[in-house]
């Protein structure tokens, strides 16, 4: 074997290198522990803040895009500082459950001090970007939002009905602070369309949770309120939230006394689509197979499939006028 090659082997078996490359993989590790801290997945929530600009017809401009784009790193940011919280507040009721076990803090593989720390820095971090980059607006909308997710992580989450209306609030606040952001006023239409929406979601993620956990002694002790829940009374209130959301949906679409600056009229012709989302939703909430909403979201092909092509629809019907001439896809079909 050549010197060369023989310093080479050599060098790769040392202690040194060795040593090197375990420090390596376990700072990577530590790494990933902590981005599983954050909770990227449920940063999905917070893409809410798009409607109102979407719905304004402001995302084709490059400043209100760039807004739009900051309140929701913000959002993302106040969020997995309060994920940080709960999960410290819930680190012994975590441990009870067949998949919060494995969160970062319940597990152990980090501590209470360093989860502390993180979220002071992301909340900290959230207040630059808003208050140096965002409308005052947007930032009192984020105060109020982040001071609601700590009240609901001491205390509302253990009221019954209460907690998921909390839930769906913190939607609103979303899609409130998206139009604040570019200067849209907020539409009580789609106020009422999220915070339905959310509603019905918020129910269906008390429905996945039970399902899951499956054993009364154990739901008791992961959340106390989960044993109020019952599946028949989780299955009503689906069903009630369900129905006043869709119609909610199709309200909005036949309103006539308040103008959007789009066809939102052709909106009705999309009824298909939220309706079977709504409806899958629902089936899969009693499967028990997904941890909640946003597992569903992400992992259910029939539902992201169901999404994408709703929300593809919108936006076509939204900026028609932009993409196919000033008569609208109305003019396109009748050949004007």
């Amino acid at each position: 074997m050549p010197p060369a090659k023989i310093q080479s082997v050599a060098i790769g078996n040392s202690p040194s290198v060795k040593a090197s490359a375990v420090s390596l993989s376990a700072c990577a590790g530590q790494v990933r522990v902590f981005l599983t801290l954050l909770r990227p997945a449920q940063w999905v929530k917070n893409i809410v803040v798009f409607a109102g600009p979407a719905a304004g017809l402001k995302l084709s401009n490059v400043d209100s895009l760039r807004s739009t784009v900051l309140t929701f790193v913000a959002f993302c940011l106040a969020a997995s500082s309060g994920y940080l919280l709960n999960d410290i507040l819930d680190r012994e009721a975590d441990r009870s459950h067949p998949t919060k076990r494995n969160r970062p803090i319940a597990s152990g593989r980090i501590s209470v001090g360093t989860a502390l720390v993180a979220a002071g820095a992301l909340l900290l971090a959230c207040a630059a970007v808003t208050t140096v980059l965002l409308p005052p607006r947007v930032a009192i909308v984020l105060a109020f939002y982040w001071l609601m997710t700590l009240v609901y992580s001491v205390w509302l989450k253990e009221r019954v009905i209460l907690d998921v209306i909390i839930i769906a609030t913190g939607f609103v606040l979303r899609a409130l602070a998206g139009s604040l952001a570019v200067g849209v006023p907020a539409s009580e239409w789609l106020v009422a369309c999220v915070f339905t929406l959310c509603l019905f979601m918020g129910f269906g993620k008390r429905r996945c949770e039970i399902s899951m956990i499956g054993n009364a002694e154990d739901i008791n002790r992961h959340r106390r309120i989960l044993v109020r829940y019952t599946p028949d009374l989780l299955n009503h209130l689906l069903t009630v939230s369900a129905g006043i959301a869709v119609i909610t949906f199709l309200l909005y679409t036949l309103d006539t006394q308040h103008p959007a600056p789009f066809h939102k009229e052709h909106l009705f012709y999309t009824l298909p689509l939220v309706v079977y989302g709504v409806f899958r939703f629902a089936m899969l909430t009693e499967l028990g197979a997904y941890t909640g909403p946003t597992e569903i979201v992400l992992k259910d092909r029939a539902i992201l499939l169901t999404i994408i092509l709703w929300t593809a629809c919108a936006l076509l019907i939204a900026y028609q006028n932009n993409l196919v001439g000033a008569q609208g896809l109305a003019g396109l079909l009748s050949g004007t």
